[in-house]
């Protein structure tokens, strides 16, 4: 039985050795460039900057009502999308068919309008920055910046540098005619450092987004291995009551006490964090994100069939300030939400601000699942536990509606404009705590208490670094030693050949 104890133990260093050997380099890098993710995020047009840089929309100008502009292009299927906003000095409707297919067709006079070429983005890029000195810089395909499969149906790109300080780069889709991203020269040196070594996002991998997947899974395994292995290895290793010779409670000196002791103390921390990313790319398809689906969506709108909307509000042609104009479907009304700088507002068919009132929407969502039991709904007027913008804008107040269904879905309404914000069920509410608390540190009482969030994220960072940098330095020291244990035998052949040679 010892000496089964004894081969176990051996395997075990021996194992913990070789995976901190591969691994433990990525896990410093994985240290560091998570903490400048926390100040420089991976970039991103946000809705607040596509809605700055659109232009007002010249009421003048449009002739058309959206029934009349699109007519057989509705289909009868219930649209995803319909939105009226200015291209190139025209207003034009912008439809995402419930199928993902896509048009552009002119509110002046129904034509079907193509994509752009490069003096069209330019144009746009102009329009957009208010920027009459930006200039079309190249085409591409995809670029680091631009890899994920969102950009698929927007491809090629047209990049245009702006004339400004900041080194801002605006890519414009050449099939759609509209600025779909933006980065500039400060996000995207942090970016080298932070997102990109985190999440392996270089290009060559992410533009497989199957291969990046399990790239991913099979980089961050092996590591989750040897940092578990690590934390037997240290508490078989450590002493408090029959201490070592000078009381010391570790073995070990110099680096490898280094690594024992920042084990122990950050060694639990180093194996969840490492454990909720490799979450992230949700392995073996464990959590089930899908939501009710395009039905129930038609439901909650007013039910399926022709949704057209027969003309522009006429109090919304009095807006000066309007750059979007969202047309929606919602319990039973056609809407119009027009997007300005300063916020939203909602008109009624009859040019009337409107407003829904709780009931109306918690109604409307008994629809979503007509035939499940409503468990129950209320109105969020203050971030919880599972609606927080701590890395996503959320809107409040919002109506939490939860559905007795298998699936325990939670569906968040926006209380302002009766769109849903959100949907959540058990399987997601899992992972919420499995990846979001123990990777982000999203805990209400940090985010809530910033910089608190910052002092503790820093500091655990900083004891896994510790552990990964000296468990590089050991492993390349250990590298070395096998190195030169293979190059003996071979000397000491050269020199009996020499020997007799002589």
């Amino acid at each position: 039985m010892d000496r089964l104890t004894r081969i176990g133990r051996r395997w075990l260093f021996l194992i913990h050795r070789w995976l901190g050997i591969v691994t433990c380099l990525l896990c410093a890098v994985w240290f560091v460039s998570g903490v400048v993710m926390m100040y420089v995020p991976y970039p991103a047009l946000t809705a607040k900057e596509r809605i700055a840089g659109q232009q007002r929309i010249d009421w003048s100008q449009v002739r058309l009502s959206p029934q009349e502009a699109l007519g057989p292009a509705l289909g009868d299927r219930f649209p995803k999308d319909l939105r009226l906003e200015m291209r190139q000095g025209h207003p034009v409707y912008r439809l995402t068919e419930a199928d993902g297919g896509r048009s552009v067709i002119s509110a002046v006079d129904g034509s079907r309008l193509g994509g752009v070429d490069a003096a069209g983005a330019q144009q746009i890029a102009r329009d957009f920055a208010h920027d009459p000195a930006a200039r079309w810089a190249r085409t591409i395909q995809r670029d680091q910046w631009t890899v994920a499969q969102r950009y698929n149906k927007d491809r090629p790109l047209h990049v245009v540098r702006l004339s400004d300080a900041a080194g801002t780069e605006l890519y414009v889709s050449s099939t759609q005619g509209a600025v779909v991203a933006d980065t500039h020269r400060r996000e995207r040196f942090w970016n080298w450092v932070g997102s990109v070594p985190h999440w392996l996002y270089f290009t060559v991998v992410r533009q497989d987004a199957d291969l990046w997947r399990q790239v991913v899974m099979w980089a961050s395994g092996p590591a989750i291995v040897g940092a578990a292995l690590g934390i037997w290895v240290g508490l078989l290793r450590v002493r408090v009551r029959r201490r070592y010779p000078g009381g010391r409670v570790t073995p070990y000196r110099g680096w490898m006490k280094w690594h024992h002791v920042a084990g122990l103390i950050g060694g639990l921390f180093v194996v969840t964090w490492l454990f909720s990313g490799w979450l992230s790319v949700n392995p073996f398809k464990w959590f089930a994100r899908d939501g009710l689906g395009a039905e129930a969506a038609a439901r909650y709108a007013g039910g399926p069939g022709r949704r057209h909307f027969t003309e522009v509000p006429a109090g919304l042609k009095g807006s000066e300030d309007a750059r979007e104009v969202r047309f929606v479907w919602v319990a039973g009304r056609p809407l119009a939400l027009a997007e300005t700088p300063v916020g939203q507002q909602l008109w009624d068919a009859g040019g009337r601000p409107f407003q829904f009132t709780d009931a109306a929407l918690i109604q409307a969502a008994r629809r979503m699942l007509p035939d499940t039991r409503l468990e129950f709904a209320r109105r969020l007027t203050a971030e919880d536990a599972y609606w927080y913008s701590h890395h996503n804008d959320r809107p409040l107040p919002v109506v939490r509606v939860a559905f007795a269904d298998p699936a325990a879905t939670w569906v968040h309404i926006d209380a302002k404009t009766g769109l849903v914000a959100g949907e959540t069920n058990r399987s997601g509410r899992t992972y919420r705590w499995l990846f979001n608390a123990l990777h982000s540190l999203d805990f209400k009482l940090l985010i809530q208490a910033r910089p608190a969030w910052d002092v503790v994220v820093w500091l655990l960072a900083l004891a896994g670094l510790i552990v990964s940098v000296t468990g590089v330095v050991i492993g390349w020291r250990r590298l070395k030693h096998d190195f030169r244990g293979l190059r003996a035998p071979a000397a000491d052949e050269a020199v009996e050949a020499r020997r007799e040679a002589a």
